[in-house]
């Protein structure tokens, strides 16, 4: 998905803080043996370039980079093509979905691990209506509001609703661990049925479903089913968030009928009226306490709750939906060997805690902890990073210094950045213990997924992401339990509009 920042739900100090080749962009691979090197290379003088590159001519430029970005090539051949045609990882291009829904689709494009941190910088960048790129959804979507992740910290609106987002979850962690066990101890009942009847189990319909429901149980203290809204939660969510990222989505129609439905005209919003409205009175009924807290900070209670509802189904709900899969993909491949050292480190360190997942006992869990951050570099759920120059630049790449003009808008393509050959040794493998002992921990400040480096913090002054510490707990969670209760597994992956579609095809139950 490409957005600036997956802005889930905050849980500060819930962890202690750890201190491709572009030639061809080749499928991940898995690896355990031979432990990754750090790749150390000599500060030399670098010449100043000019930016490869152009946008082509006005109308005729956006159209034919657009098509090549979705169907011609690809995102990654996209990319890829060019750092080859143009010798450098920063040039010009359009992104999508150009004309006739952003007004001006020209980005200078960040792919390597040394320049794309400038996006981070907020004294350097403006990152105001720039979470989905180079357009912003209608706010008829969020209730009239700019929620939260379309604000500049320089907007003095931010402050208050980033207070009220770290409210919420450090009034809520006593649940998190317990309402998780829960929850996803009933996903794993309904795989389990579902392999015995049919041998083969989709984990996407139910991660989907057991996402939401530990969210509002965690969080708001409610079990949708239970409610108005029953299980309609992930169905609702899933139209509403088609509204706002329809523009940079595709969605498998024929090529001409994709385009011209998905990226020509923004769909209106009356569209999903009513579905949104279910959503909004299911959280403003379970939000009062919250209400409490926004009215002291300066918020009214509609506000307060457009942007509770943004953060837990967007941006939490979105993040769980689409990187757990995806992890799933990544340790699936990496084999016996690896599940079976999982399933010892974290059985070992439950029993030692008395038969009970702790905070305290996943932090003894090396490389359980490690799986987690390599899988966060392969395949972040934030694809894609936006900020505007507040003014003239100099930004350097590992061969040159480009000069950047005030007001042009940066890009940055995570997956490539994240994959940087000086950086990462062996960058496109998924290698499970990348991370584990110091040297690996080193490695932690080029994992980028939050908006920001892992070995950083949000703040109420940047724009990293506010749950950064919640999500990687919730998907040490995922792991932990999982291997609490399973041996080993294979699955078969397919695509979807939001990350890759899994299949389990054998499970090994402990």
């Amino acid at each position: 998905m490409a957005l600036t920042s997956f802005f889930s739900l905050p849980l500060p100090s819930l962890h202690k803080q750890f201190p491709s080749k572009y030639s061809t962009f080749r499928p991940i691979i898995v690896s355990l043996s031979e432990k990754p090197t750090i790749v150390v290379t000599q500060p030399t003088k670098l010449s100043t370039r000019t930016i490869p590159g152009d946008y082509g001519l006005p109308g005729f430029g956006p159209w034919k980079d657009r098509l090549d970005y979705f169907y011609n090539q690809g995102k990654n051949d996209f990319f890829e093509s060019r750092v080859v045609k143009y010798k450098s990882t920063i040039f010009r291009t359009n992104m999508p979905p150009g004309p006739f829904i952003s007004s001006n689709p020209k980005v200078i494009v960040l792919l390597d691990g040394k320049s794309f941190p400038v996006l981070f910088d907020v004294s350097k960048v403006e990152k105001k209506d720039l979470f989905t790129g180079t357009y912003m959804p209608s706010t008829e979507l969020t209730g009239g509001y700019r929620v939260l992740s379309y604000l500049d910290p320089s907007e003095p609106n931010h402050e208050k609703l980033k207070k009220l987002m770290f409210f919420l979850l450090s009034s809520r962690r006593d649940h998190v661990i317990p309402k998780f066990h829960e929850t996803y101890t009933e996903l794993f009942e309904t795989l389990d049925k579902e392999m015995a009847e049919k041998g083969k189990a989709g984990l996407n319909s139910g991660n989907d479903q057991a996402a939401f429901n530990f969210l509002a149980r965690s969080l708001f203290g409610v079990n949708p089913v239970e409610t108005k809204l029953g299980g309609d939660g992930p169905t609702l969510i899933g139209k509403w968030v088609l509204l706002q990222l329809h523009p940079v989505l595709t969605l498998a129609l024929p090529k001409f009928l994709d385009d011209l439905i998905l990226h020509t005209f923004r769909l209106p919003p009356f569209l999903v009226k009513k579905d949104y409205q279910r959503l909004y009175d299911f959280f403003y009924t379970n939000s009062a306490n919250l209400f409490v807290e926004a009215e002291k900070l300066g918020i009214s209670k509609e506000e307060a709750c457009h942007n509770l509802l943004f953060a837990t189904c967007f941006n939490s709900f979105g993040g769980m939906k689409i990187f757990f899969p995806t992890m799933m993909k990544s340790i699936a491949k990496a084999g016996v060997e690896v599940h079976t050292r999982l399933a010892n480190e974290i059985r070992s360190e439950v029993k030692s805690a008395g038969g009970k997942i702790t905070m305290s006992a996943m932090e003894k869990m090396p490389l359980m902890k490690s799986v987690v951050y390599e899988a966060l570099r392969v395949d972040p759920p934030v694809a894609s990073q936006y900020g505007r120059a507040k003014q003239d630049l100099k930004i350097e790449s590992h061969d040159a210094v480009f000069e950047v003009k005030k007001g042009e808008m940066l890009f940055g393509y995570q997956p490539f950045a994240t994959k940087d050959p000086k950086i990462f040794d062996r960058p496109e493998e998924f290698v499970a213990d990348r991370f584990v002992g110091e040297e690996g921990e080193k490695l932690l400040k080029y994992v980028l997924w939050s908006n920001g480096p892992e070995t950083e913090s949000p703040t109420v002054g940047n724009k990293q992401c506010a749950g950064k510490d919640f999500v990687v707990m919730v998907s040490r969670l995922f792991v932990t339990e999982f291997f609490l209760r399973y041996d080993t597994f294979n699955v078969d992956v397919g695509t979807s509009a939001l990350g890759a579609s899994i299949t389990i095809t054998s499970l090994k139950k402990a």
